[in-house]
């Protein structure tokens, strides 16, 4: 017999969960149907340098190292107020999908719903996580590099 529950989805994977101000997240979200936009240099180009632009997370957080695939955008986060992570994550996907949809006009939504995110505990290594965000096109394949690779960014530089 089926069951004639719903299905949970993204918002069951974030209940009982709650955001924290100072906290290091590593965040991760898909574009919709995992179709890679950004594989285009002029929407990768567009939604970088929103996604690098300071008033996109400010005041709400600090954004410290960042890298975008075709397909997905990878980031560490830094709360710095009372705002919650899904609120900051939201505002960066909507200023990014319209600045993008004005370029190109892809048809249906930009980024799927919802993002996975890791809050980083005081022992874990932040600068090891950000190498990990950082050095993903080198082993997806798509350069040999970081230094050829132009779609990312981070304090550490």
């Amino acid at each position: 017999m089926a069951s004639s529950l719903p299905k949970p989805g993204h918002r069951a994977l974030r209940k009982g969960r709650g955001s924290e101000s100072g906290r290091i997240y590593l965040v991760t979200t898909t574009t919709h149907r995992r179709i890679p936009y950004f594989a285009k240099w002029e929407l990768a180009s567009r939604m970088s340098a929103v996604m690098d632009r300071d008033d996109t997370w400010l005041p709400h957080a600090q954004l410290l190292c960042w890298i975008l695939m075709p397909d997905h955008w990878h980031g560490l986060v830094q709360l710095s107020d009372a705002t919650s992570l899904s609120k900051v994550i939201g505002l960066a996907k909507g200023r990014s999908a319209r600045a993008v949809g004005r370029v190109a006009r892809p048809s249906g939504q930009i980024w799927a719903a919802g993002f996975h995110d890791r809050a980083m505990r005081c022992d874990d290594d932040v600068l090891t996580a950000a190498r990990y965000i950082v050095t993903n096109p080198v082993r997806a394949g798509l350069v040999t590099s970081i230094r050829y690779y132009p779609y990312w960014n981070s304090i550490w530089l």
